[in-house]
């Protein structure tokens, strides 16, 4: 009897060692950075005059849905996010746009969209208006200046 109850313990060791455990190929975790005072009451004086309904997130960007979109769940940080935008600096000059749809990352993104895509569903669109420490900082992006005020309008498409 205890022969066959260790045969029983081997062969359960064996085969439960054997067995794959799931990994996670996503090493993106969620930010907690927020934008400073000086940065979000400057953002607020632009909103005030051009946007008063937009909302202020917690990290320190405002927001307006402009359609909640549909289904369940909304994207994660480990998400892939198939989207369509555009990119404005506050002074309505353009600097980007993708109007057929582009997929990324959403973990490789700038923080501002990390926050503000998860806010819609699927087929939703949200516009974000985001302050330099949730863009790209004081650091020049392509065409964006340092420290710039970003405003991006995006439309989740769908995510994975």
């Amino acid at each position: 009897m205890i022969k066959r109850l260790l045969f029983f313990v081997i062969i359960t060791v064996i085969l439960t060692s054997c067995l794959k455990k799931p990994t996670s190929s996503c090493s993106f975790q969620d930010s907690t950075l927020v934008a400073p005072a000086a940065e979000v009451s400057t953002l607020q004086s632009w909103i005030t005059i051009n946007h008063p309904t937009a909302i202020l997130h917690p990290s320190g960007f405002f927001y307006e849905i402009i359609d909640p979109g549909t289904g369940t769940g909304s994207p994660v940080i480990c998400s892939t996010v198939l989207v369509k935008y555009v990119g404005t600096l506050t002074n309505s000059t353009q600097f980007d746009s993708n109007t057929t749809g582009v997929s990324f990352a959403l973990g490789q993104l700038i923080v501002g969209w990390q926050k503000g895509i998860p806010l819609v569903k699927r087929g939703g669109t949200v516009k974000l208006y985001i302050p330099p420490s949730l863009g790209y900082g004081a650091n020049q992006a392509g065409t964006i200046p340092p420290n710039s005020n970003l405003v991006f309008t995006i439309q989740l498409m769908d995510f994975q």
